[in-house]
């Protein structure tokens, strides 16, 4: 064997989990990898290759040994190595010993603490061959896999059976046992194309030799990709586009070895049922990919990909066919009973549904909402009787058919009932729009309707679970109260909903008295949870941590206020003025916090002696309207500009100007006029929270 050489390693598997191959794969690779660095062991490039059947990790040019290693081994002091009559210590023996040497193989250095004798010897390297099972061994183990099994008689346990394994160095095979297995140069091809035995000669042959011989494409990527092309094809040859979502292009990639693409169609007496619901069983139960026309509405095709190259293909496709006309068969029956009754209808028997125990049925909850959400539809220009009719309903789809056969669609069925009963276009929206945002990055309620009873539903699971005290801990979060935090926070700051959150928190609290009476001592603990989502928002967003400082410390309950005031004060971090404005509303604010009584009292002008303090007294006078006008326009950015104009008056006030004077009324009108100045920039946020 040459010094380097590529190095293939394959696991041979039943069928590994579709959602868990990829993590499988790159955990693989990686710990792999480590441990071969961890061992010293040179190499080059790498590719990792993921099947259902399969694990592998082909690493280029790996070192057939690691490089011998000079090492020196420090004993004892030459003072105190040898008795009076120069014979060597026992403790020089012992280390002699542990050396596997004699006492005169040991040699002397001198440092700047005196003479050691130290032993010197060069440690040969490991070969490829004694650190590849070991590495090997430590990646498996490491594995993200919880829930492992045992097979046959064997006591090794791993996430699905293992039958084979590669472990080949150039052209020479590890001799190692892996999971059980002995590890040979022998891989399996695709389960009914090649399963029989296929040699791999060379590491880097791997893949090619799969392909060609074993009918396997053992690269996720390079498969992922053929799927998706067959896809697009097969869709454009129908006159449609396929619905291509990413995690079930990755699950299927992860289900087959050798894609094939096959269409199939179902009677378009079935698209009366909502496309949502036939999508869904599609996506989910299926695992198949929808076809919508130019307009975005469903065509009765889909596209299905087979794990085989059928010489039949019209029995795969009708096959499939006959698989999904039963559960398309029941969703068209849910939805004509469904039809039957109106959405309100459910109301009464939601008083039969628990939602918390001390917070009563999702009937109560429902009440609570309407309540809140007419609150805050007035605020916000919402049309009121829309909002409480919308609230009144938002829960009712629960209790349908087609929600207990789809429950992912709840809201969306809501919609779909509600328009069926007739319901205005901003009430039946509202029964999908107020669960939005879903997750991260998803989209917001649109209209004042839709936001109100969002808002309300949240706020009154927040308020009524705190108030029980289950609120969040650790990494405990059963009611997901976090994300209803961050989704309050995203309608009301991204939507500019001009709220004032701890008003609204009382309102939430009011409503939940008849069945916690000590829900309002605790709106404070909600708002500052909500305010601390606010805090992890803005640094989601690039907003630095003092700037969030600087304006939690002037105490704003609006979060959309909160919001402009840090976005004015990250425009005022980039005025040449900004870093001595800082640091002058720290010195400002530290001479305040020393005085033994708050300063307090207007400025007598005729107090003023220096010229520097009559010109910042001035400068201040004639901002100070401005300043306060445009703070109540909440037109931060202006008034924080118009502020950069002190900086020249407060370096001079500072230079020239003995705030601590003798005389007590010059002291405490200097003070009174620091105060003045630094109130103004209190007004929008605290200047001296802020870093530099």
């Amino acid at each position: 064997m040459t010094d380097r050489a590529d190095f293939l390693f394959e696991l041979g598997t039943e069928e590994l989990p579709p959602k868990a191959l990829l993590r499988l794969s790159n955990a693989l690779t990686e710990e792999l990898l480590t441990a071969l660095r961890e061992a010293g062991l040179a190499f080059g490039t790498h590719q990792s290759y993921a099947a259902p059947r399969r694990l592998a990790v082909l690493i280029r040019e790996v070192a057939a040994s690691t490089p011998e290693q000079a090492v020196e081994r420090k004993g004892p002091a030459l003072a105190s190595a040898f008795d009076a009559e120069g014979k060597p210590s026992r403790a020089l023996e012992g280390f002699a010993r542990s050396c596997g040497v004699t006492v005169d193989a040991l040699e002397k250095i001198e440092t700047d603490k005196g003479t050691w004798l130290v032993h010197r010897h060069t440690q040969p390297g490991k070969t490829a061959a004694e650190i590849i099972p070991v590495a090997i061994a430590r990646a498996l183990d490491k594995l993200p896999t919880p829930k492992r099994m045992r097979w046959g008689s064997h006591e090794v346990e791993f996430i699905r059976p293992v039958h084979w394994a590669v472990a080949l160095h150039g052209n020479t095979v590890i001799d190692t046992e892996i999971l059980g297995v002995k590890a040979g140069k022998e891989t399996f091809g695709h389960r009914f194309h090649h399963p029989a035995a296929i040699t791999i000669e060379s590491p880097a042959s791997y893949a090619d030799v799969l392909e060609k011989k074993g009918f396997v494409l053992a690269d996720f990527a390079a498969r992922r990709s053929k799927i998706q092309a067959q896809i697009e094809a097969i869709a454009r040859d129908l006159g449609g586009t396929a619905r291509v979502d990413d995690d079930l292009l990755d699950e299927v990639t992860a289900l087959v070895e050798w894609p094939v693409a096959v269409a199939g169609k179902f009677e378009e007496s079935f698209l009366q049922v909502p496309h949502e619901a036939l999508i869904s069983t599609m996506q989910g139960n299926q695992k198949y990919f929808p076809l919508v026309d130019v307009q975005n509405r469903l065509l009765p095709w889909f596209i299905t990909i087979a794990n085989i190259d059928s010489k039949n293909p019209a029995a795969v496709r009708e096959g499939n066919e006959r698989v999904i006309r039963p559960r398309f068969s029941d969703a068209l029956f849910f939805w004509n009973e469904d039809r039957k009754h109106t959405l309100e209808s459910h109301l009464e028997s939601l008083k039969t549904v628990i939602f918390q125990q001390r917070m009563g049925s999702l009937f109560d909850k429902t009440i609570r909402v309407e309540r809140l959400a007419e609150f805050i539809a007035a605020q916000i220009g919402g049309d009121v009787a829309q909002t409480r009719r919308a609230a009144r309903l938002c829960k009712c789809d629960l209790q349908s058919h087609m929600v207990g056969e789809f429950p992912e669609l709840q809201g969306i069925m809501g919609r779909y009932l509600a328009a069926n009963d007739g319901e205005p276009a901003a009430v039946a929206q509202a029964q999908d729009d107020y669960y939005l945002p879903r997750r991260a990055g998803d989209s917001l309620p649109g209209d004042a309707v839709s936001q109100a009873v969002a808002l309300a539903d949240r706020l009154d699971t927040l308020m009524g679970i705190f108030a029980i005290g289950q609120a969040p801990t650790g990494a405990k979060d059963p009611f997901a109260l976090r994300r209803a935090a961050l989704g309050v926070l995203r309608i009301i700051v991204e939507q500019r909903l001009d709220l004032d959150l701890k008003s609204l928190l009382e309102q939430a609290a009011k409503g939940l008295v008849s069945v916690i009476p000590e829900a309002p001592g605790h709106v404070q603990a909600v708002f500052e949870f909500i305010t601390e989502r606010q805090y992890r928002y803005s640094l989601d967003r690039a907003i630095r941590a003092d700037v969030f400082a600087a304006v939690a410390a002037v105490g704003t309950t609006h979060p959309l206020d909160f919001e402009q005031r840090m976005v004015a004060v990250n425009e005022f971090l980039n005025l040449p003025e900004s870093e001595p404005l800082t640091a002058g509303n720290k010195r400002i604010q530290n001479i305040l916090k020393k005085q033994e009584q708050p300063v307090d009292g207007l400025i007598q002008a005729d107090l003023l002696q220096e010229s520097a303090e009559k010109a910042l007294f001035e400068a201040v006078t004639k901002m100070t309207p401005r300043i306060t006008a445009a703070t109540a326009a909440r037109a931060y950015t202006d008034a924080l500009t118009e502020l950069a104009q002190l900086r020249a008056p407060i370096d001079r006030f500072f230079d020239e100007v003995m705030v601590m004077a003798d005389d007590a009324a010059i002291r405490h009108n200097r003070l009174a006029l620091l105060q003045q100045t630094g109130a103004l920039f209190l007004s929008i946020a605290d200047l001296a929270q802020l870093n530099g």
